[in-house]
């Protein structure tokens, strides 16, 4: 975990929200740029289980791919995705009705700094911005915590081909979680393979299509490797790991042994005569990074060591 020992907040609210901009442009750049630690162990721990020989190349040409990247300090692919910003923010942070701003300014900065394709075009116009802002863009998701003042932040560049697959149904409740699997199963076998595997799969399980498509973005912010807190949740995300893999997809749709890097479900109670299921997912250059902004502006960052905070 990095903490950064920034010597207390600004003065006035105004440096305030250019410090906490500039710092959160710098780290949305670097996370388009370096993936993931858990991701990173995930690809190499896959690349040396994997049996079939051109697999365990395109394993092999990943690798290679995220040491260009950190070389020459670019994007680790060409696609940077539109930035979506998921907070659960303190209802007594001291820059919460500021925080807006604050994550324009910060994708605005990061698309200069990264730099980052531009991918916000206005729908029914088709202009792009070039600044990767726009109408609702940068995507904010907000969860406000009572009696807290922090602000937790999982930033995620969702990119064209791992947004492709993304869908959304309700089910009859006699299908039951069997149609639940199977939904999953339509989903990764039609699509799945434009997402650039090995894929991590996000699921919600909820009552309508809306609940359960944000269920399904927020499971691919868990990290890989973690399990739904319901034990009957956990085995299905295990079960449905086994079957996706045993599809055969392997890295980049070629074949092999691993077609995911996990399936991570979110669920919430539902009304018992629907069961709405949605999948989303993350391609093998899942590039999301987490932190936690303290009151003072210290922060903290669990998902990537390589993120130096004052660089």
């Amino acid at each position: 975990m990095n903490t950064t020992p920034r010597p207390g907040a600004p003065v006035d609210k105004t440096a305030a929200v250019a410090d906490l901009t500039d710092l959160l442009a710098k780290f949305t750049s670097h996370i388009g740029k370096r993936l993931p630690t858990d991701v990173t162990q995930k690809l190499g721990e896959l690349r040396e289980k994997e049996v079939n020989f051109l697999a365990k190349e395109v394993y092999e040409s990943m690798r290679q791919n995220q040491e260009a990247a950190d070389k020459l300090d670019r994007p680790s692919c060409q696609d940077t995705g539109v930035i979506q910003y998921f907070l659960q923010a303190g209802a007594n942070f001291p820059l919460l009705g500021e925080l807006e701003e604050i994550l324009q300014g910060a994708t605005a900065g990061a698309t200069r700094m990264g730099p980052l394709r531009h991918n916000a075009v206005e729908t029914f116009e088709e202009k792009n911005t070039g600044t990767n802002t726009g109408s609702k863009i940068p995507w904010l998701d907000w969860e406000i915590v009572p009696n807290d003042d922090s602000v937790t932040i999982d930033v995620y560049m969702a990119g064209g081909g791992c947004t492709l697959p993304g869908k959304a149904t309700v089910l009859m409740p006699g299908q039951g979680y069997e149609g639940v699997a199977e939904f999953v199963f339509d989903v990764i076998t039609s699509r799945g393979v434009n997402a650039c595997p090995p894929l991590l799969v996000g699921v919600g399980v909820s009552t309508a299509v809306e609940t359960a498509a944000r269920l399904s973005k927020k499971a691919l912010m868990r990290p890989i490797g973690s399990h739904n807190e319901n034990a009957n949740a956990a085995k299905m995300e295990r079960l449905l790991e086994d079957g996706i893999n045993a599809i055969g997809l392997g890295p980049q749709g070629m074949g092999g042994k691993y077609s995911v890097m996990g399936v991570n479900i979110e669920n919430t109670a539902r009304h018992p005569s629907t069961i709405g299921v949605a999948v989303n997912v993350g391609c093998w250059s899942h590039r999301r990074g987490h932190i936690v902004v303290n009151p003072d502006l210290t922060v903290t960052c669990d998902t990537h060591s390589t993120w130096k905070f004052n660089a």
